[in-house]
Formats: C-alpha cells, sequence, structure tokens
C-alpha cells in the first residue's frame, strides 16, 4: 500500500469547484474512490420526508466526498496549497511540504 499524502486531520485548501479557495480539516479519507470529506466544505442539503423517527422533516446538511484530486495540502507556514513529498528522517518515512521544506508530521 502506498503512502497516503493526504490523511484524515489535515488542513487542506480546496483548488476548484464552488468551494475553491476554501479551507477545512479531512474528516474521512476513502482511499477505493479516492475522495476525501472535507469539514465545511462541499455541502449537500438532502430534502427529507417527515418519518417517526424525525417528524419534523426538512433540509438535512452535511458535507459530500469531494475527488482527493481537488484539494491540496496547506502550508503550515503561510496555509498556502502545497504538494506533499516523503523524506526519510531517523530510518522513519515522514511527509514534507514541497513549497517550504516545513515537515507535516513527526
Amino acid at each position: 500500500m502506498a503512502a497516503a499524502k493526504i490523511r484524515k486531520g489535515d488542513s487542506v485548501v480546496v483548488l476548484s469547484g464552488k468551494d475553491k479557495g476554501r479551507t477545512g480539516t479531512v474528516v474521512q479519507v476513502l482511499p477505493k474512490d479516492g475522495k476525501v470529506v472535507v469539514d465545511g466544505v462541499n455541502i449537500a442539503a438532502r430534502h427529507r420526508k417527515p418519518s417517526q423517527l424525525n417528524p419534523q422533516g426538512g433540509i438535512d446538511r452535511a458535507p459530500a466526498p469531494l475527488a482527493i484530486s481537488k484539494v491540496a495540502l496547506a502550508d503550515p507556514k503561510d496555509g498556502k496549497p502545497t504538494r506533499v513529498r516523503f523524506e526519510v528522517k531517523d530510518g522513519r518515512k515522514t511527509r514534507v511540504a514541497v513549497k517550504s521544506g516545513e515537515t507535516i508530521d513527526g
């Protein structure tokens, strides 16, 4: 299995689409589908009919999955989008922001 460039808990910037430029935290990664769920981004509204569980009905809003290619990791230094490179430091593989050279984890 290849190492993940974007992981749960990462701060990411949306590169394209209706939410372009918005920043959020990755809530869930769906590697089989090549998608990520970002908190507060790509909100989908579902109109629900009244039911026994929800007698009021109404509109449910929740973040929908986004193609992983549409997001980039936010640089730890300035918050701008950056690519990710892997480097081995002290025998451990770590993620490094290409733009600033800053270590992302570890």
